[in-house]
């Protein structure tokens, strides 16, 4: 097989790793969709995904030759674009508001900022050169997401938070585009990739480490104990001539309206503590996993 002819495979093989990877949320948004709530989730993944295709199509229209870097990569600025139009869909104000400014400055601005400074400040190979290397530092910062998981993994000693058929497609992805930037020797698309690498072998390793652990559960608050002395407070009651002065009746009753009083506020403030902890739950587990998403262009 002759060198083209592997650079055409590795790369179809990254495009159909990447289409993969790129569908993964699929199963969340249409979670949204259904319960109309974005349950607490953030946006920065997807934009940031959206930010990094258009930065490789950009990439690959200016060295030309590099169809396999713009067909994947135009997917992606689809798909990504989908996602967040139903996040600011459905998602509260407060972050539909943050999210547009998010896109304004940085898919915008941003990218329309890259656009000029390459353009004006370099010429021929010298302006692929230094796009090439604006592609490097946010696709290595990209690539360094699952620095969150494998923190929350090593700290929890569960990998309930680490989905293994995401954490191997995305490893593939990365074999894959990294045999396709050294086939074709480009090193702007094969550094990133030793990093996604990298950090996949030790995703795969922590997997294997701690998968019979079983998931960390919440623990609840400890509840207050103890009696409450309210001798001095209680005044002695009377209810006949002939019957004897009962001073510990009204701490016996004031102490049953206490306790249950206690009774309840626990109740609820755990009920509270659980629904909360319910949320920042699901956040992070749909924050973990987009984040991991982010890298699967190149």
């Amino acid at each position: 097989m002759s060198h083209s002819s592997l650079t055409f495979v590795f790369g179809i093989l990254g495009n159909i790793a990447s289409f993969v990877c790129f569908l993964a949320p699929l199963p969340t948004f249409y979670r949204v969709c259904k319960k109309k709530s974005t349950e607490g989730f953030q946006s920065i993944p997807y934009v940031a995904a959206l930010f990094s295709a258009m930065l490789w199509i950009f990439y690959a229209y200016v060295k030309t030759g590099e169809t396999l870097l713009i067909t994947i990569n135009g997917f992606g600025c689809v798909i990504e674009t989908i996602y967040l139009a139903i996040f600011i869909t459905y998602c509260p104000k407060k972050a539909r508001m943050s999210t547009l400014r998010m896109i304004v400055l940085l898919n915008f601005g941003g990218f329309c900022t890259i656009v000029l400074l390459t353009h004006l400040l370099a010429k021929g190979d010298g302006r692929v050169k230094l796009l090439g290397w604006i592609c490097v530092v946010f696709a290595t910062s990209v690539f360094a997401a699952p620095l969150s998981i494998m923190r929350v993994v090593i700290r929890t000693k569960s990998v309930e938070f680490l989905p293994f058929p995401l954490s191997l497609l995305l490893l593939i992805s990365a074999i894959m585009w990294l045999l396709y930037g050294i086939s074709l020797k480009d090193i702007y698309v094969t550094l990133p990739n030793i990093v996604g690498l990298t950090f996949g072998i030790i995703q795969i390793g922590l997997y294997a480490m701690y998968r019979n652990n079983k998931p960390v559960k919440d623990q609840k608050l400890p509840e207050h104990e103890g009696d409450i002395d309210n001798n001095e407070n209680v005044a002695p009651t009377v209810t006949d001539d002939n019957q004897e002065v009962n001073p510990q009746a009204g701490d016996i009753e004031i102490g049953e309206k206490k306790e249950e009083k206690q009774d309840q506020q626990p109740k609820h403030g755990q009920t509270e503590l659980n629904n909360n902890n319910d949320i920042i739950n699901n956040s992070n587990i749909n924050n973990i996993r987009t984040g991991e998403r982010e890298s699967c262009g190149v």
